[in-house]
């Protein structure tokens, strides 16, 4: 039974807010409208405005302008009833902290030790003290002022007069966390040169683990320099590929060196299962330790805690890793509620789930071909990574080789971008197919584009399953022949384009496709303006077109940004693409559209032309007819009379224009025969010879993968059948003096028909024998 009303009705009240946002319910558009102009402040209301409108309002502004399915997309964090007491958590501090001061003082002091004890059993690490902060890096920020104020005794009193004596230099690996250095130094004030980056193994070990050895020659060279060595941060689970560097060497080096130890990564978190292994063990030992509880057990705006060990409490203070002010204490409230509610067992399900999930996939990644893992442990190991990588076989890995060493650094750096862009796909597909899964995608300095996946940093806020990493199995399975289809076909595809006339190959290794094609237009003395945009319009017109077609590729203009112009992209593609049939295709479809963009444009110069021939002509035939009808018929009065006694007859004359034959005619036949002429038969329109026979139901750019030999061996046999047919039917063979006259006889006979049947076509134009004349040169035509 709740006895403070006070608790009772914020409690309820962070129900009914958090389900009003969690619920997202669609108002009418008078309700959106009404909040239409969220982007520009306004001014306060005088007047105020009750907790519904105010969540109304904080509504629109988290789901406003998102479709329906996006926002529930974007919604990555499923807040169950443990993420209610987190957040009861901070409307508690609020209200805690207008309490009178003693019995705040006790209040908080018994949250932060219970919170502390809790941690530090939880995760093995003994004797431990803890500081709670919301940026995850501002404990380890603290750790190296308290190592500083330790070190130099005198930097209370003198600041940092002290450092020039001795520089004091802080240790990083080369996998750490992008940017930590150099925030460090810049919250510190301390120049650049105090960090040291230790570089990874690059013979022994993994290629993700700090290189003890160099580290030692690097610390001895610095004490011989003058300089002192300070703190080592290692890395429990790198941020890229989740490897754990060697803690126990590092901190026996440390303790030789009398550095302090800063141990920081996810595989801290398997430190509360039961089975824990030795390398992430040796943690237990460091100095000071960072563990992110939010992400890990899926806990909303709770804090971070860096555990550490000192005995000097004054100097812990001066470092700000304790505050003498009670509020200061109440950032553990959210984390204390929520540890409460979910109890150890509960914490070391959510973590042992985890570990589940990615064991999971990394055995089901061991049956698949053409999947390569990264991964330390394979027993154990709470980040799984992998790319896709295509192994050759003996013959292909020698010609590959011998390849490679003749053209070694362009070979292997165009290889390796080419996986990279693959990789990177990959890993976009199957983030959008799974979104609960939480695979991501990762660039690794060796291994280059790999996708990631860690669950104990997403499987307890997107709620991953079992099922889920299965389905990212089964998607998995599904866009790998896709991979291995489309670069197999990568290179075919760039030798068909290369030899083809009129296109041209643009090497785009960054496009995740089959490849990229430009189609040439031929210029004709045009400048460069001109036939930038000429180039683009065909281009255009291109996409458009090979879109129409109903084939199961893609056609796009590329990326928004960074992607070449005027080009069309092809997407992935399938083991039964015919590559020659596609770029066949793209090439006649570029070449008719080039016909008939210079058909017009030779078609509007002609009418121009045409029409000022017209004037000219009519101008002329005007002052002929004035001639031939005499100057008195031009008077008005005169030439009325005059032409009513004696009609002058003049046949309308005009001019009419083939568009066709692109000449002028005269209009004197069309008014003789009451009829207009048809002129010239129109040639006929090209249609392209690539329309093969298809199966019923067969797309586009596809040819058949079952009984290729037999289909090959029947076409052939018909071939020798053609040509048996077409013997049978050949006359017998005559001598060489008996066959030139017979021969010759005929060539003369079909010429003078020829000859004759153009002639009449050419003098009676508006006959109706003219489609008989053309019926019969095509059917000798045929016959020679």
């Amino acid at each position: 039974k709740m006895v403070d009303p006070t608790l009772a009705e914020m409690g309820k009240n962070l129900n009914e807010a958090m389900k009003m946002l969690e619920d997202n319910p669609r108002k009418v558009e008078e309700e959106n409208e009404k909040y239409a102009r969220k982007d520009i402040p306004g001014p306060l209301q005088g007047s105020g405005q009750d907790m519904v409108s105010i969540l109304q309002l904080v509504q629109n502004l988290m789901h406003g302008e998102e479709e329906e399915e996006t926002s529930q997309a974007y919604r990555l964090q499923n807040v169950g009833e443990q993420g209610h007491m987190a957040l009861l958590g901070h409307s508690l501090a609020a209200y805690i902290s207008v309490l009178d001061r003693e019995r705040l003082r006790k209040l908080t002091t018994r949250i932060l030790s219970d919170t502390t004890l809790w941690l530090c059993r939880l995760f093995r690490y003994e004797n431990g003290s803890a500081y709670y902060h919301e940026d995850d890096r501002e404990g380890l920020l603290k750790i190296c002022r308290l190592v500083i104020h330790t070190r130099y005794e005198d930097y209370t009193v003198e600041g940092f007069n002290v450092l020039y004596t001795k520089q004091p230099v802080i240790y990083i690996s080369s996998a750490a966390r992008t940017g930590l250095g150099q925030a460090l130094c810049n919250q510190l004030g301390l120049p650049l040169s105090c960090m040291c980056r230790v570089p990874c193994n690059t013979m022994f070990g993994s290629q993700h683990q700090m290189d003890v050895a160099l580290l030692d020659r690097l610390i001895k060279d610095d004490v011989e320099s003058g300089k002192l060595p300070l703190l080592l941060v290692a890395n429990a689970g790198t941020p890229g590929a989740g490897h754990t560097d060697k803690l126990g060497r590092l901190k026996e080096l440390c303790e030789q060196y009398n550095m302090w130890l800063h141990v920081e990564g996810v595989n801290l978190a398997t430190l509360a299962l039961g089975y824990v292994s030795s390398s992430v063990l040796a943690a237990t030992k460091c100095d000071s330790m960072t563990l992110t509880l939010g992400s890990w057990l899926g806990l909303p705006a709770v804090p971070a805690v860096t555990l550490y060990r000192h005995e000097d409490p004054s100097l812990s203070l001066a470092a700000g890793l304790t505050s003498s002010q009670p509020v200061e204490k109440l950032r553990a409230l959210p984390l204390w509620l929520s540890l409460q509610y979910l109890g150890h067992d509960g914490i070391v399900e959510r973590i042992k789930h985890a570990s589940q999930l990615s064991q999971r996939l990394l055995e089901n990644l061991k049956n698949l071909d053409f999947i390569k893992t990264s991964v330390e442990d394979e027993l154990s190991s709470p980040v799984v990574v992998f790319k896709f990588f295509q192994q050759y076989s003996n013959r292909d890995q020698a010609s590959h080789a011998a390849q490679a060493s003749t053209l070694q650094h362009p070979i292997i750096s165009n290889e390796r971008h080419i996986y990279d862009t693959f990789n990177q796909w990959l890993g976009e597909q199957l983030a959008q197919l799974v979104p609960t899964s939480g695979v991501d995608v990762v660039e690794l300095e060796d291994e280059g584009t790999c996708v990631r996946f860690s669950p104990l940093m997403t499987s307890a806020v997107l709620g991953t399953e079992i099922q889920d990493v299965d389905q990212l199995v089964d998607c998995l399975k599904m866009k790998i022949p896709v991979l291995t289809s489309t670069l197999q076909l990568r290179e075919e595809f760039e030798q068909e384009v290369r030899r083809t006339v009129g296109l041209l190959y643009m090497e785009d290794l960054s496009w995740p496709g089959l490849g990229v094609v430009r189609y040439n237009y031929h210029s004709d003395g045009k400048n460069d303006d001109k036939q930038e945009k000429e180039l683009a319009k065909i281009n255009a017109e291109l996409l458009k077109k090979l879109n129409e077609l109903e084939s199961d590729l893609t056609f796009s203009l590329g990326p928004e940004f960074g992607g070449q112009k005027n080009c069309v992209y092809i997407g992935m593609v399938t083991e039964d693409l015919d590559v020659s049939e596609l770029v066949e295709t793209i090439a006649a479809t570029g070449r008719e559209i080039e016909e008939n963009s210079k058909l017009l444009e030779n078609m509007t110069e002609v009418v121009r032309k045409g029409i000022q021939e017209a004037q000219l002509q009519l101008q002329k035939a005007n002052e002929e007819r004035l001639l031939e009808e005499g100057v008195l018929r031009q008077i008005p009065v005169v030439g009325s009379v005059l032409n009513w006694f004696s009609p002058f007859q003049a046949s309308p004359k005009g001019r009419t224009f083939n568009l066709t034959a692109g000449s002028l005619e005269s209009t004197e036949s069309t008014y003789v025969s009451k009829a207009q002429g048809t002129g010239t038969t129109p040639p006929p329109t090209p249609t392209s010879s690539l329309a093969k026979q298809r199966l019923p139901g067969q797309k586009p750019f596809k040819r058949s993968l079952r009984s290729s030999d037999a289909l090959s061996e029947t076409s052939s046999v018909s071939h020798c059948d053609d040509l048996e047919k077409t013997e049978q039917r050949r006359p017998p063979t005559l001598s060489p003096g008996q066959e030139q006259g017979p021969l010759e006889t005929q060539k003369t006979e079909e010429q003078k028909e020829m000859a004759q049947a153009t002639k009449t076509d050419t003098e009676d134009v508006q006959s109706d024998k003219l489609p008989h004349d053309y019926t019969k040169v095509e059917e000798q035509e045929s016959q020679r």
